[in-house]
C-alpha cells in the first residue's frame, strides 16, 4: 500500500462532491479542473511503461478527441467559413452591420467550446492516474465510491424532508422537492447510484479465499446494507432512468458474481446490452422530468421526442462539419417556434448521440464509431474471452454500459462526476497495474504486466 494509491480515490469523490452539475457550480468546476492538471502533466511525463496495449488505444482515442476540438478553434478566411453549412446567417449578420467578414473558426462560440474542453480535464486526469501512474488500486476506488454516494443518499433524505425550501440543496437550478444528493438533477443522481451495483457485487466476488467464515459474512452483511441505501437513494430520487436501468444493472451484476469463477457464456454480454439499451428506450418514451414517475406528462416543448426533432433538424442544416463543441444551446433557440417557447431553457438534447451529432458533424461521429469499436472489443474480452475473470473489469463493463445507455436519453457525461466515473471504468477495462515499487525492475526483466485481480 502507498498514498500513491489513494490519489485517484480521493479525487474522485471530489468530482461527486463538487462536479455534480453540467452547468451551474462555476467554480468548483474550476477547482476541479486545477486540481486535474497536476496529475496529467505526471501522466504525460511518466515513461508509461507497462500500459497495456488497450489503455494506450484509449490514450490516444482522447488525444484524437482534443484535437478535434481544437480544431474547431481554428480560425478560416471568409472565402472557407462561409461555404461552411448553417453559416449564412453569421454572414449576412456582418453584411446587415456593414462589416467586412472576419477569420472565424468552424466554431459559432469559440468561448463556449474552450471552456467545453476543460470539462474533460477532471476525467482525463483520473484515466491518467490508473493508466500511466498506477495511482490506485481498485478496492480503493469502489469504497471511496461507496462512501461518497453513502453521503449524498444522506443529503438527499434531507432535501426530501426539507421540501423545496431545503437549505442542502446545492445549486440554484436543480429538481426541488426531490433527493438529488450533490447533483443538480435526480437524474445524475441515479446515474451514479445505479453505476456503483456492479462495484458492490464485484468487491463482493473479488473477496480472497484466505478470508475466513466470519470476514465474508461481515462483507456480506456491509454490502447489503450499501444496496440497501442505493436502492432508497434510487426510490427518493424518482428518476425514471434510474428505476429502469438500476433494474438492468442489478441483474447484470448478478451474472458477474453468478460467473464469477470462469468465462460468462457469450449471450449474457448480448442480454445485458439488450436489456440496459432497452430501458434507455422506455426512457426516451417518457417526459424528461427528474421526478417522471411523480409528476404529470410534461409539456411537448419539454418532451425528449421534440427536444431531439428539433435538434436532428439543426443537424442536417450544419452536417457534416459541426456547429462547434458547446453550442448547443445557442443553435437550438434559434429552431424553436417562438409560439411554444415558455420559461422552461434547453440547455442540453437530452440525448448525447444527438448532441454530438449537432456539435461535431461526421468527424464526431466517426470518433464515437471507433471508440464503440474499442469498448465492444474490451468488454467481449473481459467478459468471455479471459479465463480468469478479472471482476472489477467485468464491473466497469456493465457500470460504462448503463453510462452510454442513460446518455442515449440524457447528459450524465456533461458533469464532472459521471465523467470520472466513466473514465475510470475505461481504464479498468484496459486492465491496467497499480503502482508497486517493483514494477519498474519487473517492466526492466521483461515480464507483461499483471492484472488486478485483486485488491
Amino acid at each position: 500500500m502507498s498514498i500513491r494509491h489513494f490519489l485517484v480515490p480521493a479525487y474522485l469523490v471530489l468530482c461527486i462532491l463538487l462536479g455534480g452539475a453540467s452547468a451551474a457550480g462555476f467554480l468548483q468546476n474550476l477547482l476541479l479542473q486545477l486540481l486535474a492538471l497536476p496529475m496529467i502533466v505526471l501522466g504525460l511525463a511518466s515513461s508509461g511503461q507497462g500500459v497495456p496495449r488497450a489503455g494506450r488505444a484509449l490514450i490516444w482515442l482522447t488525444l484524437a478527441m482534443v484535437v478535434l476540438v481544437l480544431l474547431q478553434l481554428v480560425p478560416l478566411p471568409p472565402s472557407m467559413w462561409t461555404a461552411l453549412p448553417g453559416r449564412d446567417l453569421v454572414a449576412a449578420g456582418y453584411e446587415m452591420l456593414g462589416q467586412p467578414l472576419p477569420w472565424l473558426p468552424i466554431s459559432l462560440s469559440p468561448d463556449a467550446t474552450l471552456a467545453a474542453l476543460l470539462w474533460l480535464l477532471p476525467a482525463f486526469a483520473v484515466m491518467l492516474g490508473i493508466l500511466r501512474l498506477g495511482a490506485y488500486r481498485p478496492s480503493y476506488i469502489v469504497w471511496a465510491l461507496i462512501g461518497a454516494i453513502v453521503i449524498s443518499v444522506m443529503i438527499a433524505s434531507l432535501q426530501l424532508t426539507g421540501g423545496r425550501d431545503s437549505p442542502f440543496y446545492f445549486y440554484r437550478v436543480t429538481n426541488f422537492g426531490l433527493g438529488v444528493g450533490f447533483f443538480a438533477n435526480s437524474n445524475h443522481q441515479a446515474t451514479l447510484l445505479l453505476s456503483t451495483i456492479p462495484f458492490v457485487a464485484a468487491l463482493y466476488a473479488a473477496r480472497g479465499k484466505s478470508r475466513s467464515l466470519k470476514t465474508s459474512s461481515g462483507l456480506l452483511v456491509a454490502l447489503s446494507g450499501v444496496a440497501m441505501i442505493l436502492a432508497v437513494g434510487l426510490a427518493i430520487g424518482g428518476s425514471l432512468a434510474g428505476f429502469g436501468l438500476g433494474i438492468a444493472s442489478a441483474a447484470a451484476s448478478y451474472l458477474l458474481y453468478r460467473y464469477r469463477r470462469g468465462r460468462a457464456p457469450w449471450w449474457t454480454l448480448t442480454a445485458a446490452g439488450l436489456v440496459l439499451f432497452g430501458a434507455a428506450a422506455l426512457v426516451f418514451a417518457g417526459p424528461i422530468s427528474g421526478g417522471a414517475l411523480l409528476s404529470d406528462i410534461e409539456r411537448s416543448t419539454t418532451s425528449r421526442q421534440t427536444m431531439v426533432s428539433t435538434a436532428v433538424e439543426a443537424i442536417g442544416d450544419y452536417f457534416p462539419t459541426g456547429a462547434g463543441v458547446g453550442v448547443f444551446p445557442m443553435v437550438y433557440r434559434t429552431y424553436e417556434a417562438p409560439s411554444e417557447v415558455t420559461t422552461t431553457w434547453v440547455n442540453h438534447a437530452h440525448s448525447d448521440l444527438v448532441e454530438i451529432g449537432l456539435e461535431t458533424g461526421l468527424p464526431g461521429y466517426l470518433l464515437l464509431l471507433v471508440f464503440l469499436l474499442w469498448w465492444g472489443r474490451h468488454a467481449y474480452r473481459v467478459w468471455i474471452a479471459d479465463e480468469k475473470p478479472d471482476h472489477y473489469a467485468r464491473a466497469a463493463v456493465i457500470a460504462s454500459a448503463a453510462i452510454m445507455a442513460h446518455s442515449f436519453v440524457d447528459y450524465p457525461l456533461r458533469t464532472a462526476a459521471i465523467s470520472a466515473l466513466f473514465a475510470i471504468c475505461l481504464a479498468l477495462m484496459a486492465q491496467p497495474r497499480p503502482w508497486t515499487r517493483r514494477r519498474r525492475s519487473e517492466q526492466d526483466g521483461g515480464e507483461s504486466p499483471l492484472r488486478h485481480l485483486s485488491a
